[in-house]
């Protein structure tokens, strides 16, 4: 029994002996900001011009969609303007030189024949007054006279609007028409552009969810990959050990496939809202305690950036 027990505590003093040595470092993992490419507006997939591993620049076409859709729609908007374009310059100049022509010819008939009547109903007027006709007859002479001043009028109001163009209201409602068949144009130009799927920002491609021949619905993530230059260290601390970092203080992270080691800034300290985000490996702590999450940002970008994305490192603290 006093052996059994002699060999139990030296066990324990064993185990107690070398965890202050484990508790020393812990585990973190080698991250980079993600970033996922969608389409906007549904379309066959044509075209993919990267494969997965790529390193893409912001701006960059990435695939092309087929959206018949649209190529129809902008047929019908262009069709739209020109027609709209032109109903607004009629209203605006009014009737062709043609046109003009005519109404000048009519007007100058008219203006005759009222010229005529005017003359007519002078003689008339004079002839009634010494007998020489009836009353009758310079009645009808008269509704004559009257009828040849009233188209003389209608025509000459007639070739005004012709010269100066539509009333005002007809023209900002042809206008109103122009602008709109012009805002329906620029919106089908817009969704055609989507047409087109565009890399956000410097990126690698790390996996390609589609193939050509396959449909991109709205919203539907097209490419994953991570943003470039965006790599960081990320550690799970208990509150307990909050008091062995603080933010802006320069950390030395070891990398054990490089066996080297990468100077560092801690550059976020903050709350873990699930357990499930826990980056350290059977990290030590107690459950009613909180988690943290310790970014640290690698000083020298160029000589960190072609670590591999997921995998361990340790801080030693």
């Amino acid at each position: 029994m006093k052996h059994t027990l002699t060999l139990l505590a030296s066990v324990s003093l064993l185990i107690g002996c070398n965890k202050p040595e484990n508790d020393k470092k812990i585990q973190g993992k080698v991250e980079k900001e993600q970033i996922a490419v969608v389409s906007k507006v549904p379309g066959k997939l044509v075209k993919i011009f990267v494969k997965e591993g790529d390193l893409v620049h912001k701006g960059d076409t990435l695939a092309i969609l087929d959206i018949p859709e649209v190529d129809a729609k902008k047929s019908q908007a262009e069709g739209a303007v020109i027609s709209a374009k032109a109903q607004y310059n009629m209203a605006v100049k009014g009737a062709t030189d043609n046109q003009i022509k005519q109404l000048e010819a009519k007007q100058k008939a008219l203006k005759e024949q009222y010229d005529f009547a005017q003359k007519s109903i002078r003689r008339l007027s004079n002839m009634l007054k010494d007998s020489l006709v009836s009353q009758q007859t310079y009645d009808e002479a008269f509704a004559k006279y009257q009828g040849a001043q009233s188209q003389y009028i209608a025509v000459q109001a007639e070739l005004d609007d012709a010269k100066k163009g539509a009333r005002i209201e007809q023209q900002t409602m042809a206008l109103g028409q122009q602008d709109r068949a012009l805002g329906a144009l620029k919106e089908v130009e817009t969704a055609d552009k989507e047409r087109y799927v565009i890399a956000p920002q410097d990126m690698s491609i790390e996996t390609i969810t589609l193939s050509v021949g396959e449909l991109a619905l709205p919203g539907y993530t097209l490419f994953n990959g991570y943003v470039d230059n965006s790599l960081y260290f990320r550690f799970t601390l208990p509150e307990s050990q909050l008091d062995k970092v603080k933010k802006g203080q320069e950390l030395s992270v070891y990398v054990p496939y490089k066996k080297q080691d990468f100077k560092g800034k801690v550059t976020t300290i903050k709350q873990l809202g699930a357990y499930g985000n826990i980056a350290t490996a059977y990290p030590d702590y107690e459950m009613q305690e909180s988690l943290f999450e310790i970014k640290i940002t690698p000083i020298d970008t160029n000589a960190s950036k072609d670590l591999i994305t997921k995998t361990t490192v340790t801080l030693a603290l």
